[in-house]
């Protein structure tokens, strides 16, 4: 495979995946750990809090868009253009808004977006509505 051509893939592939699960309650540990000797990064960047993938932007970006799409839409609007979409149907106000911008510039091709960018509802604390990681229950403390 190709990633084995470089040493410390080949390396974390090869380690014990029980060693590789978050039971430190730290996302990236074992990364983190690698670097506490030494002062390759100040101490505060070592051990900050990860922003999860769907956050990245800013809690302030994504809050700003929740905001919006609450305003954008009455209940009615947003009942009338969830029905107008058969596939990939939105379910919130903010996932409207975002297939609604989708639509404009790719009209008829919701069939390429396999699956909306949610949590695996079967882990647990993960059963949400809201694609934002700050809704689960093991997110930590980014944000605060």
């Amino acid at each position: 495979m190709y990633f084995r051509q470089f040493p410390v893939v080949k390396y974390v592939m090869a380690l014990d995946p029980a060693i590789k699960m978050n039971v430190y309650k730290k996302g990236k540990y074992l990364l983190r750990h690698a670097f506490e000797k030494g002062d390759y990064l100040p101490e505060d960047i070592l051990w900050r809090e990860k922003a999860a993938f769907s956050d990245a932007v800013g809690h302030s970006m994504v809050d700003y868009l929740k905001e919006y799409a609450e305003t954008k839409y009455t209940q009615e609007e947003f009942e009338e253009g969830c029905r107008k979409y058969d596939h990939a149907r939105p379910f919130t106000k903010e996932s409207l808004l975002y297939r609604d911008i989708f639509e404009k510039y790719y009209p008829g091709q919701s069939r390429m977006v396999v699956d909306f960018w949610m949590p695996n509802r079967s882990w647990e604390g993960c059963n949400v509505n809201d694609p934002s990681a700050r809704v689960l229950s093991n997110y930590g403390d980014s944000g605060k």
